[in-house]
């Protein structure tokens, strides 16, 4: 660190005066008076710091404030030596000291004129460029570019980089349909050449306003913008009328759709009644069928066994003994000539089942 020791400075007797008390003195007076005015100069340069560049110079005790770091420059050369914040020495007069902010930074450039695709002159008034120097890089980019670095990588580069994106893009494109693209295309743009010629800027964003177009040509966008909303309400009230016949055909579609479920739902229950029913009047059919057909069954069988008992009971002597008791029940008796044949009748049929019951007989008898 530069420091400075002052010397003394021993007054000297004017030679040539005057030996007297008045002359004598006078000259004293003075030369104290200088010494004293110079001790009180020193005194300032040494104790008094200075950040401004009118005391830069004459300052001995200087101040870095807080986000800043201190440079210096001897004789017109940067040297290597960078402090932080904080109170530090110097040479006076020969060494130059100029803080450089290392913290975030917002720089506006005011006032760009650039030419659209079509010929058409618009002016951005104000573009913010937020920005950082990191600290390791200081001595090189004020090497290289000098303290006002920023004019060079931000001011004189915006200014470019504004009139190729105007000079490649229509006013339209420019003023409405590409706009909102632009801080991008600004900050890719910065950092690209600031990462290749100076890496230690850092651009943390860009921010654009809109630009200033002709007056007459702004009505005429204010026009198709109003045109554009009217043309958007006119759609909007198509869809939201479209959406309500959509609702309505859903609405009536619902509703068909539940009466036809309900339609399909009764008649499924009746359907399933009749079957039911169906089911119910076969399974009583089939009963009905099953009792009658044993019935008939039994009743077959019961003739069936009556018919081989009256055919095992009718023989001669059976039918003379129920011939016998059918006379016998009798209560009256009628005599006459027909009396011998009634009975002649009688034992002749007799006789005839007789033979009849031994031709049957001698049947079986063949067939076994």
């Amino acid at each position: 660190m530069d420091s400075y020791q002052p010397r003394p400075v021993t007054p000297q007797s004017p030679q040539g005066g005057r030996s007297g008390g008045g002359g004598g003195g006078g000259n004293g007076f003075s030369a104290i008076l200088a010494v004293f005015l110079s001790f009180i100069a020193i005194f300032a340069m040494i104790v008094i710091p200075s950040s401004s560049t009118s005391r830069n110079g004459f300052s001995v005790l200087h101040q870095v404030p807080e986000g800043h770091v201190g440079v210096y420059w001897r004789g017109g050369a940067l040297l290597k030596m960078i402090t932080d914040p904080g109170f530090h020495l110097k040479l006076p007069f020969i060494t130059h000291y100029e803080p450089v902010q290392v913290t975030l930074q917002t720089d506006q450039v005011r006032d760009i004129p650039c030419g659209t695709k079509g010929g058409v002159m618009i002016n951005f008034e104000k573009i913010e460029v937020v920005n950082r120097l990191h600290k390791d890089y200081v001595h090189d980019t004020l090497l290289n570019y000098g303290v006002q670095y920023d004019n060079t990588w931000i001011y004189d580069k915006i200014h470019h980089e504004i009139n190729q994106f105007c000079s490649s893009h229509s006013l339209q494109q420019v003023y409405i349909d590409v706009f909102d693209q632009i801080d991008e295309k600004m900050k890719d743009a910065l950092q690209g050449d600031c990462t290749r010629y100076a890496p230690g800027i850092e651009i943390i964003s860009v921010r654009v306003t809109k630009p200033k177009i002709p007056e007459s040509i702004r009505r005429n966008f204010e026009q198709m913008e109003e045109e554009r909303t009217k043309v958007l309400i006119a759609i909007e009230k198509q869809r939201v009328v479209e959406k309500e016949a959509e609702t309505s055909k859903k609405m009536a579609i619902s509703e068909a759709d539940k009466n036809a479920n309900v339609s399909k739902i009764l008649m499924e229950q009746k359907l399933m009644e009749k079957d039911s029913a169906r089911k119910q009047q076969e399974i009583e059919n089939q009963i009905y069928m099953a009792r009658e057909k044993s019935l008939a069954d039994a009743y077959f069988y019961r003739l069936l066994k009556e018919a081989e008992a009256n055919k095992l009971k009718l023989t001669p002597q059976f039918l003379e003994l129920k011939f016998v008791e059918a006379i016998a029940d009798n209560t009256k008796i009628f005599f006459g000539e027909k009396i011998p044949s009634m009975f002649l009748d009688q034992r002749l049929l007799g006789n005839f089942l007789q033979q009849l019951s031994r031709n049957a007989s001698e049947e079986e008898k063949s067939t076994a």
